[in-house]
């Protein structure tokens, strides 16, 4: 198939309103969720992304039917009938083991490709595996396929985790709902889509409070008393992040809408320690600046500390900024790789091992750069549009895996790019 590239000329200033679409990374997890249901589940506000595609054909495989309206998803799981996911859908968007969770819950067993590494990181299944087996699940390995069993069922458990994973929090949410008994989840990841999945599934007849703290409890119940839902997912804070970088970068006033700014609390004071102005209120956030962006220290922490996947966006900021930040990536080993390609537009980075340290330069230039992973993929075009000259962004592949329309939103905020063809 031949390749696109987005081409951004250079330099635009970057303001207006712009809705934000639903999660991505909660979208993901309530389809695979829908699974528990056994009938026809309808999510709204799902994005027009490629991991959602990848995620459709996975439940698809399972033996789910699914209709789709603009951005609402009739899912229906009646005739699900295989436990299995196929390497060639692990393999594009490890997310997909989360249907891990929901098959051991309803059939009591599953058998799921082993997911591979990423651009950013290993990204280990470790502590999905160690949660799950506290609930009596056995694994085993045979050529490169996981293998799920519960030889006694699934039976509550009081588990700590290692770390407040999404992943294996999420996992675990979806198979405790049905074990005997209760079960305690300690140090669980406390991000915004755990409280979306955790609300679905409260819908659905499950027993789950404590979504959103570090300990989350889930009382057991049958697997036939969970039934379909409505749901609609809630708003995507990492692309708003993105889009209220673009405002920061050239002072806006740039507005974004469809987010609750409670979720994004550390970006936002981020935000004010580069100089910029943030107002907020129940459902959007604004952002604008007059003086000149400031140096700011981010070290990158599992909510509610600084969200990884807005690193790279703000690593741009830093770039621009009047002086010398240092960004501490504390969750993935690879994410600096980005910082590697906006050196090539001039930016002044130094990396010492999960440090990096950055001066501040007085412009960027247009240059041919790759998205190494998702959020580099936003960042590097961002840049382009600050940039003096042209930026030719190639790989956008990894960019259509998480925003819906990024070329035409950015568009609409005075941003002058395109998508290519590569010759």
């Amino acid at each position: 198939m031949p390749k696109e590239l987005i081409v951004v000329h250079g330099p635009c200033t970057i303001s207006g309103t712009i809705h934000v679409s639903g999660a991505k990374n909660s979208a993901l997890k309530l389809m695979a969720a829908s699974i528990l249901g056994q009938g026809t589940t309808t999510i709204h506000n799902i994005p027009n992304i490629s991991d959602i595609s990848v995620m459709s054909d996975v439940l698809t495989r399972l033996g789910a039917r699914i209709s789709r309206e603009g951005h609402t998803f009739a899912i229906d799981t009646t005739e699900v009938n295989s436990f299995e996911t196929p390497y060639e859908l692990v393999s594009k968007m490890r997310a997909s083991i989360s249907v891990l969770g929901p098959l051991i819950a309803r059939f009591g067993c599953a058998r799921a490709a082993m997911p591979g590494g990423c651009q950013i990181g290993a990204r280990k299944i470790d502590m999905h595996l160690v949660g799950l087996e506290a609930l009596g699940v056995q694994f085993d390995v045979d050529h490169g396929i996981l293998i799920a069993s519960t030889p006694a069922g699934l039976i509550g458990a009081h588990v700590m985790l290692e770390f407040p994973s999404v992943g294996a929090t999420e996992n675990m949410l979806m198979a405790a709902v049905v074990a005997e008994g209760e079960t305690v989840i300690d140090n669980a990841a406390r991000e915004p889509e755990i409280v979306d999945l955790c609300n679905m599934l409260n819908q659905m007849g499950a027993k789950v409070s404590g979504g959103g703290t570090s300990s989350i409890t889930i009382e057991g119940v049958p697997l036939d008393s969970l039934h379909p839902c409505e749901h609609t997912t809630v708003g995507d804070r990492i692309e708003a992040g993105t889009f209220l970088t673009g405002g920061a970068l050239t002072g806006g006033p740039l507005q974004v809408t469809g987010v609750d700014p409670d979720y994004l609390k550390m970006a936002i004071m981020k935000l004010r320690a580069f100089g910029c102005m943030v107002e907020t209120d129940s459902s959007s956030i604004t952002v604008s600046r007059t003086g000149d962006l400031q140096p700011t220290d981010i070290q990158t922490l599992p909510h509610p500390g600084f969200p990884t996947d807005l690193q790279a966006q703000f690593m741009l900021l830093a770039a621009l900024a009047d002086g010398v930040s240092v960004i501490t990536e504390n969750l993935f080993e690879n994410r600096f790789m980005f910082a590697a390609e906006l050196m090539r537009m001039g930016a002044d980075i130094t990396l010492e091992e999960h440090h990096a340290i950055i001066r501040g330069v007085s412009h960027l230039q247009g240059a041919p750069v790759s998205a190494t992973d998702l959020r580099a993929g936003a960042a590097l075009v961002l840049a382009g549009a600050v940039a003096d000259g042209t930026t030719w962004v190639h790989d956008i592949e990894h960019i259509d895996r998480g925003y819906e329309d990024y070329v035409g939103k950015l568009s609409c905020l005075g941003v002058d790019l395109e998508r290519i063809i590569e010759a």
